[in-house]
């Protein structure tokens, strides 16, 4: 308990200083270039386009079974068992993306820089796209308005303009692919090469096309199809993966496992990895401490904790599996990568769209992609296991955590399963590969309803923040009380542009999210 409530004030008091340092230039500018003006502000607001443990950890790590926490917080009763207790991502982006990205984009603009400008519009867009993700809808197109109260737009209107402004900024790459003044300021591997950057534009819009493929097919389609066919091309190499710098600070998850001792591998994971046979596992995951808490697999030696599990004492499971020793010294983090991209384009192929390519293809094109960027070994024979199935999780403490698997799929590609099951395993792959960058992974859950994994084992749903009924998950989290207190008029619209019968509560689905089983 003490540690999460340290990590908490520590997290509000770095994104102060971040705001502080990110909106606030420590130069005097008579004396620079106008570009070193800007150009500093971009790897702070870059490394805030992920969480930490407040808004990643005990949020989708939890909810998707990628990481399950030992520790008995608040006696037991949190966001990871559906009472909402944390809840800063709102915070973290406009604190720290949208605010210093609109003094970003006025200095770029007053001093000719326009690059500079259609840069930031990019971070927004990748900021936004999650913020969205996490609450519906959200303040965009309004912001910085110095109203009393300030609208919300609707996600129906959010994603046009997010597609619009994606036009935007592509044709002023386009028209500029070489700037040098980048290089210098660029926290990802890109280097500052436009080129690269155009790449990120189309998977994006790729990636958010596929968002709306159930509740908008049609306008999924076009925007999915005019990302394919753009010439400036997708991510498609590890080498073009999207990753951004820790600027010097150890990996989130790292230090919550490793520093805090609050987080440990997750059971779904568990579930998944030691059945399929995965040999990424090893590059995720860490050994358990002791042999008696694996004696389910015992030549497979990890263990994880259930998600929203029922929780005693913390040291039950400290010695479950915790992260790979190799994240305490990594120097970046994923955000988009070129795996993802593939697993889009099988989809793509499964729902007709021109430019996709072969399903099959592009599923296995995914699953070595992963393997080579996580540097794990035997893909091949991954991809041919034909009879390997996740199994069923045992938690050797409380039985009330265990569970029988809910997916029975394999690894193999099968042209003659249908399309569901096809985009069952394209989905569990992506899962899979999406490990530290999870927010995606709750929206392909929500849209499509895989992976297949178990609820929370202990659902502490209640009338303040929205019913969860048995065996459902988590749908969205709540508006932050700052907006509920001090934009309460706007907060109230936006809870009608979710449509009838909305609440802002953690029961209301996204506009992505139709509820509709079949996603054919």
């Amino acid at each position: 308990m003490k540690k999460i409530i340290f990590a908490f004030i520590f997290l509000i008091a770095f994104a102060a200083c971040k705001k502080k340092s990110s909106v606030e230039p420590e130069v005097d500018p008579s004396t620079v270039p106008d570009f070193q003006m800007i150009g500093p502000r971009f790897p702070l607001v870059i490394s805030q386009l992920n969480g930490h443990q407040t808004e990643e950890d005990l949020c989708a790590d939890n909810w998707l079974g990628y990481m399950g926490t030992p520790s008995d917080f608040l006696q037991n009763v949190n966001n990871t068992t559906y009472t909402i207790t944390w809840n800063s991502f709102w915070g973290r982006e406009y604190g720290n993306v949208m605010s210093p990205t609109t003094q970003m984009i006025r200095l770029s603009q007053e001093n000719k820089l326009p690059l500079f400008a259609t840069w930031a519009k990019l971070v927004r867009i990748l900021s936004m796209s999650k913020l969205t993700a996490i609450h519906g809808p959200i303040i965009y197109s309004q912001y910085g308005s110095t109203a009393n109260s300030i609208p919300y737009d609707k996600e129906s209107d959010l994603y046009p303009l997010f597609f619009k402004q994606l036009d935007s900024i592509q044709t002023d790459f386009n028209a500029k692919k070489t700037y040098a003044e980048f290089k210098d300021y660029d926290p990802s591997q890109y280097g500052g090469s436009i080129p690269q950057w155009q790449k990120l534009v189309n998977s994006l819009r790729l990636r958010l096309a596929m968002r709306l493929s159930k509740v908008d097919p049609t306008q999924a389609k076009i925007q999915g199809e005019k990302a394919l066919k753009d010439p400036a091309g997708l991510i498609t190499t590890n080498a073009d993966n999207f990753t951004n710098s820790l600027n010097g600070n150890i990996m989130p998850v790292a230090q919550i496992c490793y520093e805090w001792d609050d987080t440990r591998m997750g059971a779904a994971m568990e579930s998944f990895m030691v059945g399929l046979k995965d040999g990424r596992i090893s590059k995720y995951f860490a050994p358990a401490a002791n042999p008696a808490y694996y004696t389910d697999h015992p030549s497979v030696p990890y263990k994880g904790i259930r998600n929203g599990g029922y929780i005693k004492y913390k040291g039950d499971r400290t010695p479950f599996s915790k992260v790979s020793a190799d994240f305490k010294t990594v120097t970046s983090r994923r955000n988009f990568t070129a795996a993802e991209v593939a697993f889009l384009k099988a989809e793509a192929g499964l729902r007709g769209w021109a430019g996709a390519g072969d399903p099959k293809t592009n599923y296995e094109a995914g699953v070595k992609l992963s393997f080579a960027d996580w540097g794990a070994s035997d893909v091949d024979a991954y991809l041919a296991d034909k009879t390997s199935k996740p199994i069923n999780y045992v938690d050797p403490v409380d039985a009330r955590n265990n569970f029988t698997a809910l997916s029975t799929i394999t690894v193999a590609w099968d042209e003659t399963d249908s399309k569901e099951l096809k985009l069952e395993k394209i989905i569990t792959q992506k899962y899979l590969n999406n490990f530290t960058n999870t927010l995606e992974s709750w929206v392909d859950f929500r849209r499509t309803g895989y992976p297949k994994i178990p609820s929370a084992a202990k659902n502490d749903s209640n009338p303040t923040w929205g019913i969860i009924p048995a065996g459902e998950f988590i749908k969205r989290m709540p508006f932050v009380n700052a907006e509920r207190t001090g934009n309460t008029a706007a907060v109230a619209d936006a809870v009608t542009k979710m449509g009838a019968g909305a609440k802002d509560d953690i029961a209301t689905r996204l506009w992505f999210d139709t509820g509709k089983a079949a996603n054919f």
